[in-house]
């Protein structure tokens, strides 16, 4: 199948100096695959000397500290807005941007709306564990989100699993501040009786640790906890880094250890890596939109790419609507 996805060459911290030798990679590894580079053309045309990489001039570019209501209303023609508008028009099957977050999915939401049953999208990334990997949402795209919210996240994540994993029945948990049941919001309490009335392979609450254990294929939360829990992990990864560094460094038998751990630390490194994981999915569009980090760099922005890839071979929007509608439909007769 042949595959057309739309970049933002102007997003993110680095722009086309990242996104144009990340796209020459992805291509390099897909014989399949057609990328358009969007934005200014005169910045981009220098760049571009493959058969297929194509580009499609945007006179403009959001800012990444713009907010998302002026980057929806004033930067109609921006490389964001016109890559998502590709999808739209079905010129290309996804979008990976590494603009700023609030107007990406602002302006996706507008442009490309949402699936049926679904009422806020939210963001998904993937993260390591001990055992693999898990996908855990909302990432803060929903600050206050309802016990429906959470069960419709519940499901995106679910199907998104299945589809990328090869997971038939991937396990679901709520992230909350115990195991047990009393414990909680009322949001998260209600949205666990939700889930246990789907077909979603629930198993109930899990705690912030057991993001990293492996516990769930799928963790779920509202966006503020989520996002809270993200950076909180991504500091004490950095705080980890800098302390080995430190103490590989104080004197010269450390040193001397450092260079005999060093393959270790090179394997510990690859398997931790966030670039190895960047690209988290707004799901709950009727498209395919992947967001990069802000900061990625060329690896970090194909591993995005490479997720929008993987997003449109296995028709991810398409099989969340059915999944859900299927669902709702089972929990609505269970009700009645």
């Amino acid at each position: 199948m042949a595959l057309r996805i739309a970049l933002d060459a102007m997003g993110g911290d680095f722009g086309a100096e990242v996104v144009v030798p990340a796209a020459l990679e992805a291509l390099s590894q897909h014989a399949d695959l057609h990328l358009v580079l969007v934005g200014d053309e005169a910045l981009l045309k220098p760049r571009v000397n493959h058969p297929r990489l194509s580009i499609q001039h945007a006179s403009q570019q959001v800012e990444m500290n713009e907010s998302p209501s002026k980057a929806l209303r004033f930067k109609k023609d921006s490389s964001m807005r016109v890559a998502i508008d590709l999808v739209k028009s079905g010129d290309a099957q996804a979008c990976v941007s590494a603009g700023n977050t609030g107007a990406l999915m602002a302006t996706a939401k507008f442009v490309l709306k949402t699936l049926p049953c679904i009422d806020r999208p939210a963001i998904c990334t993937t993260l390591p564990t001990m055992i693999g990997h898990t996908h855990v949402l909302d990432l803060g795209a929903n600050i206050d989100s309802s016990a429906e919210h959470l069960m419709q996240f519940a499901v995106m994540g679910s199907v998104l699993s299945t589809a990328v994993d090869n997971n038939p029945y991937p396990k679901v948990g709520l992230l909350n501040i115990g195991e047990e049941e009393m414990k909680g919001n009322e949001q998260v309490k209600e949205a666990a009786r939700l889930l246990s009335q789907t077909s979603v392979n629930y198993i109930g609450f899990v705690e912030g640790d057991d993001i990293y254990k492996g516990k769930a294929d799928v963790v779920v939360c509202d966006g503020f906890v989520g996002n809270v829990a993200l950076k909180t992990s991504e500091g004490v990864a950095k705080m980890i880094t800098q302390f080995l560094k430190e103490e590989f460094s104080k004197n010269w038998l450390t040193k001397a250890a450092a260079l005999i751990a060093m393959p270790v630390m090179k394997n510990l490194r690859k398997r931790i890596d966030p670039r190895r994981y960047n690209g988290a999915s707004l799901l709950g569009l009727q498209g395919i939109v992947i967001k990069s980090h802000g900061g990625a760099d060329v690896l970090a922005f194909r591993h995005a790419i490479e997720e929008a890839i993987v997003e449109v071979e296995k028709n991810v929007p398409t099989r969340i609507s059915d999944q859900l509608t299927q669902i709702l439909g089972v929990r609505t007769e269970s009700l009645a």
